[in-house]
C-alpha cells in the first residue's frame, strides 16, 4: 500500500515529488531544508536551518503514522563541511537516542541561501 504525503510547498506540485512516500512499513522522507514552509521563509544560519529541517520532517513522519524514533537513516547535505559540526547539538536532539545509520555529504543546494539539506527513512515499529 503507498501513500503520498505532501508538506503543502509548492515545490512539489511544480516538480513532481512528494514530502514523503509510504510503502508498506517503511517511510521515504525527501531531502528537506529549513525553510519553514507556512512562510516560504528561510533563516540565515545553519543551526537554526538544522532545526526547522527536523521539525518538517517530524511533521511529515506524523502525517504519514511515523516518528521521528522509527529513522533508521538519515542523509545530511551542506554546502560546506565545515558547517556539519555546529549541527551537531540539534541532530543529538532529534536522534541522540534513535542513532540512525547516517552519512554527510558535501554537495551544492539548489538555492544558495540553504545551509543543508536533511532526508531520512523510517521503519515502523511492531
Amino acid at each position: 500500500m503507498r501513500k503520498l504525503v505532501s508538506s503543502g510547498s509548492k515545490f512539489e506540485a511544480e516538480i513532481g515529488y512528494s514530502r514523503a512516500v509510504v510503502d508498506g512499513n517503511w517511510c521515504f522522507v525527501s531531502g528537506t531544508t529549513g525553510f519553514d514552509y507556512a512562510k516560504m521563509t528561510i533563516a540565515d544560519d545553519v543551526v537554526a536551518q538544522t532545526e526547522q529541517c527536523l521539525k518538517n520532517i517530524a511533521a511529515a513522519l506524523e502525517q504519514a503514522g511515523f516518528s521521528m524514533a522509527d529513522v533508521v537513516r538519515a542523509n545530511y547535505i551542506l554546502p560546506e563541511g565545515s558547517l556539519f559540526e555546529m549541527t551537531w547539538p540539534v541532530l543529538r536532539k532529534y536522534f541522540g537516542d534513535v542513532r540512525p545509520a547516517s552519512t554527510a555529504i558535501v554537495a551544492a543546494l539548489i538555492d544558495p541561501r540553504m545551509k543543508i539539506e536533511i532526508e531520512v527513512t523510517a521503519l515502523k515499529r511492531s
